[in-house]
């Protein structure tokens, strides 16, 4: 089975990109998913977390307060340090178990993450798939979707690798800045000629 990783920076459309290829019948198994998964009440990880950061950083229902561990996290770099150091080898153990699903007749399958290349998970994958879109877009979206402030925005795209060191180590590119048709018929382009070099 043939592991793809299709990444991209905050706000590139990741998600939208690979249900496109979900829509094709490809499994796909996306990174942040996981990461929400491994830190669910009761998960050994979320108890290292209340540990560490004390019993506030979770919200009245036993759950993370996302919110604020991402805020101390990229306000103390140590602490996003130790942060990843946990949770980082316990995604990638998820993620090998779930990126290999059982009556699969594809001869590939997707992971989708915003760290693939800042963490070993590129070493999961045989080629990379960036979506892109210019930086601006990025924080426009990110503003919409999240309602984060701008300079938290820039924050979090100052964190990932820089958008011309990305596509750099891209095997391809989907320019995402585009209609979703558009997006589409690049991902079906796509599908077609891995299923010839995979099958």
């Amino acid at each position: 089975m043939v592991v793809l990783g299709l990444t991209g920076g905050i706000g590139s459309g990741k998600s939208t990109v690979a249900r496109q290829f979900g829509n094709l019948g490809v499994h796909w198994v996306d990174a942040d998913d996981v990461a929400r998964e491994v830190v669910e009440p009761g998960a050994p990880a979320l108890a290292a977390i209340a540990d560490h950061f004390g019993a506030d950083i979770l919200l009245g229902d036993g759950a993370l307060d996302r919110a604020k561990l991402r805020q101390i996290v990229f306000e103390q770099p140590e602490q996003r340090i130790w942060l990843e150091s946990l949770l980082h080898p316990i995604i990638r153990d998820e993620l090998t178990r779930q990126l290999h699903p059982q009556n699969y007749a594809l001869p590939y399958v997707l992971l989708v993450s915003p760290l693939l290349l800042e963490t070993d998970q590129h070493q999961l994958v045989k080629q990379i798939l960036v979506v892109d879109v210019p930086v601006e877009v990025q924080i426009e979206r990110t503003m919409g979707r999240d309602t984060n402030s701008r300079e938290q925005v820039e924050r979090i795209i100052a964190a990932q690798m820089p958008r011309e060191q990305r596509l750099a180590r891209a095997d391809a590119v989907i320019d995402n800045n585009q209609s979703l048709n558009a997006v589409a018929a690049e991902v079906r382009a796509l599908h077609e000629s891995f299923m010839v070099d995979f099958g």
